[in-house]
């Protein structure tokens, strides 16, 4: 743990904003990876008995999106199947809207990771420079011309471990934000089907449409 710390000194005074942006990035990081675990482990459920229940009874299909509400599909489900009676398109206007929410929240965390990706490579650089300068300053020639390379040390030690943490973090963070890109692209295709198969089932199932044999009645009645 000493040695640890000594290195962690020893990188100079960029290592401190380092250190923040590796705990929020960390933070940022585990926030995400329990809302995708936690989705992605009960949504095929939650959609199995949401579309089988639409085809019987619409407010047992409600109530069991309801009940999920704590996951993004629960909340995408319940928002068409809370409407009384709606037309096609109000059906479709409501499957869209929360489509595009929970998108929004899909999206979660992105800029930050994005930030830290950016900002670490730059504060490496900035490291480095700055392990640099303390290099050549701390370079001393004697009376008969002999460099003393023993006194830059620090210096060097400085540029590369401010380099390698900021490279460490940037890497780091940018694995993870991959990762969270493709199960978003990936989720939000799945959210198009489940969207596609429910507004299906109410098609089939529940809208009634207008007569127009009545409707012509109507017209020649008046």
């Amino acid at each position: 743990m000493t040695r640890i710390y000594d290195t962690f000194l020893a990188g100079g005074l960029v290592m401190w904003p380092l250190l923040g942006l590796s705990v929020v990035a960390l933070a940022c990081i585990l926030e995400r990876i329990w809302f995708w675990v936690t989705l992605l482990i009960q949504e095929k459920q939650v959609v199995r008995e949401v579309l089988t229940a639409a085809k019987i009874n619409l407010d047992k299909a409600e109530t069991i999106a309801e009940s999920a509400h704590g996951l993004a599909i629960g909340r995408f489900l319940v928002e068409p199947l809370k409407l009384k009676k709606p037309s096609p398109e109000t059906f479709h206007l409501a499957i869209k809207a929360a489509y595009d929410r929970e998108l929004v929240a899909m999206r979660k965390g992105d800029m930050l990771l994005e930030s830290v990706v950016a900002t670490a490579p730059l504060l490496g650089l900035l490291g480095t420079a700055n392990g640099l300068i303390t290099t050549f300053t701390n370079l001393k020639t004697n009376s008969l011309g002999i460099t003393d390379f023993s006194t830059v040390n620090s210096g060097l030690a400085q540029a590369l471990i401010s380099s390698i943490t900021a490279i460490g973090v940037a890497v780091f963070t940018f694995v993870f934000f991959r990762i969270f890109l493709c199960l978003r692209s990936r989720q939000m295709g799945f959210f198009s089907q489940v969207g596609n198969e429910l507004e299906l089932i109410y098609l089939q199932c529940w809208h009634e449409p207008s007569n127009p044999i009545d409707t012509q009645t109507k017209s020649d009645g008046q």
